[in-house]
């Protein structure tokens, strides 16, 4: 009966006879190849259609660098106008450092090359950051509205304080958005103190040996006494916070009276529109508005408006994957154990 029919074929080496079947047991089933060719094509297929992706993601690459202005970035066009007038957005995000300092540069340089750009808006969203790159992002901008003659306006998103406002304070206008926290003049400085920790739960005692009283101070190994406090003070915290109190009456001149600055600047946020009516920025409304001041400073009708954006980098992905995860290492720790005196909104 067929219900009694074998599945499989049994195999018989090559010098013997395969055995007839029983009368009506009909014939053996065809023989199943499990050669390992199939595999091997499977595989080859999708290790080619790997290769055609990232043939078509390296040719993609090319074509937005070949398209690129100066500096590594491209223009992506955000509001239609004439090519020949443009309005360029220049992007603040995120901490302010050396890496966000440099993406500034990148995108003034293209601005500076592309001679339609008549005035530029600084989109800020940022909770500030280092002293030096906020200050090297402040002069960056000054010296392109200097050098070109063109108008600059901040446009404030989110969050823009410490930092974040150093940053606005070199354009002419400051548009803020409805929901924007702006303000936190200040200057903050913070570093850990491992002693408790060494000392008492691991029994490790740290040992520096200085030359010179003030060699070591202060020092993440023990808590600082007050003539130190009093040294950072001095030779920290005051001449960055009198610097941030100088570029902002500078920026605000007209504006605000250097009195009014030093009263502004005790580390307190603002609303828009508390912000607007202490006079630290000059209106409230949304990118189109922004654009609107930056057309009526240029006197321009219509304009172009684009911003600038990094390349898209499969490299750049993988190495941002990679980083994803901190590494305690030497360097780390150091900068665990490093004083920071900041122009960041302690909050964030």
């Amino acid at each position: 009966m067929d219900s009694e029919r074998n599945d499989y074929e049994p195999s018989f080496p090559p010098d013997e006879r395969r055995p007839e079947r029983p009368p009506g047991a009909g014939p053996y089933p065809a023989r199943r190849s499990f050669s390992g060719w199939r595999i091997l094509w499977r595989i080859v297929f999708f290790l080619s259609v790997l290769a055609n992706v990232g043939l078509f993601i390296l040719l993609l690459s090319v074509i937005v660098m070949f398209f690129a202005d100066g500096g590594g970035v491209y223009k992506a066009v955000i509001r239609e106008g004439p090519r020949d007038t443009r309005i360029a957005v220049i992007t603040i995000g995120g901490i302010i450092d050396g890496t966000e300092a440099e993406g500034v540069r990148r995108q003034i340089a293209a601005a500076r090359q592309d001679r339609a750009v008549k005035g530029i808006i600084l989109r800020v969203d940022s909770p500030g950051g280092t002293i030096s790159a906020s200050d090297r992002i402040h002069k960056t901008v000054l010296d392109y509205r200097r050098e070109l003659g063109v108008p600059a306006v901040a446009f404030l998103q989110g969050m823009a304080t410490s930092g974040g406002y150093y940053v606005s304070v070199a354009c002419e206008k400051i548009v803020a958005e409805p929901t924007t926290i702006t303000g936190s003049i200040g200057v903050v400085m913070m570093h850990f103190v491992f002693q408790n920790l060494l000392e008492d739960k691991l029994g490790i005692q740290p040992v520096f040996l200085t030359m010179g009283e003030k060699k070591d101070w202060p020092s993440a190994f023990r808590a600082p006494t007050q003539e130190e406090l009093a040294y950072i003070q001095d030779r920290l915290l005051q001449p960055a916070y009198q610097r941030f109190v100088h570029v902002v009456t500078q920026g605000r001149e007209g504006i605000l009276s250097p009195t009014e600055v030093k009263k502004l600047a005790d580390g307190s946020i603002y609303g828009a529109e508390q912000a607007l009516q202490v006079k630290l920025v000059d209106g409230i409304g949304y990118l189109d508005e922004a654009i609107a001041t930056v057309k009526n400073l240029a006197g321009i009708e219509a304009a172009q408006v684009v911003e600038y954006r990094k390349p898209f980098s499969l490299l750049g992905l993988l190495s941002a994957k990679s980083g994803a995860v901190p590494k305690l290492d030497r360097k780390t720790l150091f900068e665990f154990g490093t004083p920071q005196v900041l122009y960041l909104w302690n909050a964030y």
